[in-house]
């Protein structure tokens, strides 16, 4: 009788091999790396709302009219219209952000398109997608290849109020160092004005007390 097939020598091969691939696969175990978890957009930003360093969020589809004041950072991927404005934070607009408004704020960092003048008193970052149509005024400011600034740029008036700026908050800070210590000096010179006082008071009670005994 003929028999179709691979042939017993080479079916008792392969059983051996598999045999020694088992066995090295118990022995080093799985050797390929378990994937690692990514981390999303959308966590990566609640993870920031939830640490304070994002402020707010604009998502793409999202169109918003109005006054917009914020603290630490606002991320812009959908249509802001209106006025933008924040002493201490940075505004981000993605590559698919629309700001149709004057923006003044501490930093911003554009990669989306923005109409409208640009108040920044730290500085401005232009991303290479990045469209502004209207005045900047910042102390520094980078400009990466592609990006398009339609409008005039004013750097020395925003370095200079910088300048002043600091020069007052150094002021300040130096006139209340200057406040406490004269406190607590004048605090010292009463406590040693009343020790005196109390000293020369036993004194003359001392020369009384001496002055009756003799008599």
């Amino acid at each position: 009788m003929i028999r179709m097939g691979r042939n017993n020598r080479q079916e008792t091969d392969d059983m051996e091999h598999q045999g020694q691939y088992n066995a090295n696969a118990q022995q080093y175990g799985n050797l390929s790396e378990p994937a690692r978890p990514v981390t999303t957009d959308s966590e990566s930003m609640a993870r920031d709302i939830k640490e304070g360093r994002l402020s707010g969020f604009v998502g793409h589809g999202t169109v918003l009219t109005g006054e917009t004041n914020f603290q630490a950072m606002l991320r812009v991927d959908g249509v802001l219209q209106g006025t933008v404005a924040s002493d201490a934070g940075t505004l981000i607009v993605g590559t698919n952000g629309q700001v149709d408004a004057n923006v003044a704020v501490a930093s911003a960092t554009i990669n989306g398109t923005v109409n409208g003048d640009i108040v920044a008193t730290e500085k401005l970052h232009l991303g290479r997608t990045a469209k502004v149509v209207g005045n900047v005024q910042t102390p520094r400011i980078v400009i990466e290849e592609g990006a398009i600034l339609e409008g005039s740029c004013s750097m020395l008036r925003a370095k200079e109020a910088q300048e002043k700026k600091d020069a007052e908050s150094k002021t300040q800070h130096a006139s209340s160092q200057y406040s406490n210590g004269y406190s607590q000096t004048s605090a010292t010179a009463n406590d040693e004005d009343s020790d005196d006082l109390l000293l020369a008071t036993d004194d003359e009670e001392e020369e009384e007390s001496a002055e009756a005994a003799t008599l």
